[in-house]
């Protein structure tokens, strides 16, 4: 069943994430930005001079599937920030740990000391959260999975999340917090379940309505940008459609062979240069880059937030 091969793969997909986490790729060049930053903004002498920049949240904040091993998007964020704003540091502390679900990032922000404490000092957070809910619901229910199996999952996940932002907000008040949406990476290997879009949408629709009734809290969507590829060039193919785009999909002479980052029906492979060629569901150097930008650009717009010295 369609639903039992999903779940074989995300258990790989687990094992990779937790596995890649503790691999190092010294080596390996230094990422670099893909899209040139917007002008710099802000006013002189009324602005910080150090920023402290919290990352909390599961595989996405670690940065799994960054070859790297820089740490994903977070890194990228750092350091575009501190040119930007001419920052004399952007002190950057990354609390993601691959596959925790909302309960288990929720324990950690009650729990855990040292993130509490860099939680008060922090200027600014960004939370990756959700992705790992989901996947518990495709393990746990593929025999019978339908859209309405996230129903009571989704409200769960959102009291979680609530008591979440209660938490931070007893230890900063005045940080903006930002959340990053989930996406859909399920259509390179099983682009027969075509509800798996409808799920996320819904997932995300949730998470964005919680947040706009959250002071001082910005949500990033971040679907489009990883199942589309990079410059929309591949993403979501039509397989019933009987004209093809070439620009999304390529064509294969055979159903055999290496299929890395790509997922085959019949003779039309569907690519996708964002995410990790690992796994084929994490973002990969370029995705992260991309995902950095989402966040520089919302924090850009909301700098009077985070950047500006407290009046006396």
């Amino acid at each position: 069943m369609k639903w039992k091969k999903v779940a074989i793969y995300l258990s790989f997909v687990l094992i990779v994430a937790l596995g890649t986490g503790t691999l190092g790729h010294f080596l390996i060049p230094k990422a670099q930005p893909l899209l040139t930053p917007v002008a710099k903004t802000g006013e002189e002498g009324k602005t910080k001079s150090v920023i402290h920049y919290m990352a909390l949240g599961d595989s996405l904040t670690e940065g799994v599937g960054d070859e790297t091993q820089r740490g994903g998007f977070v890194p990228i964020v750092a350091t575009d920030l501190q040119d930007r704003y001419n920052l004399a540091n952007v002190v950057t502390t990354n609390y993601g740990i691959a596959g925790e679900r909302s309960d288990q990032i929720l324990k950690r922000v009650k729990k855990d000391e040292d993130l509490r404490s860099d939680l008060k000092k922090a200027d600014f957070i960004t939370l990756t959260v959700g992705g790992n809910d989901v996947l518990k619901v495709i393990q746990t229910n593929f025999f019978g999975l339908s859209v309405d199996s996230f129903t009571k999952p989704m409200a769960d996940y959102q009291e979680r999340l609530a008591d979440m932002f209660k938490q931070i907000r007893q230890l900063n008040e005045s940080a903006p917090i930002y959340v990053l949406g989930i996406y859909n990476p399920f259509y390179l290997n099983f682009p027969e379940i075509t509800d798996m879009q409808t799920i996320i949408d819904n997932w995300n629709n949730a998470t964005e309505t919680f947040i706009k009734q959250q002071k001082n809290a910005y949500f990033i969507p971040i679907n489009d940008l990883l199942y589309q590829g990079l410059s929309d060039e591949v993403g979501i193919a039509d397989t019933d459609s009987s004209e093809t785009d070439t620009s999304s999909t390529e064509t294969s002479e055979t159903t055999t062979g290496d299929t890395t980052g790509t997922s085959e029906t019949g003779a039309e492979k569907i690519t996708n240069n964002v995410l990790y060629d690992g796994d084929r569901f994490h973002p990969n150097n370029l995705g992260y880059q991309l995902m950095a930008n989402a966040v520089r650009d919302e924090l850009i717009k909301t700098q009077n937030a985070w950047l500006m010295k407290e009046e006396k």
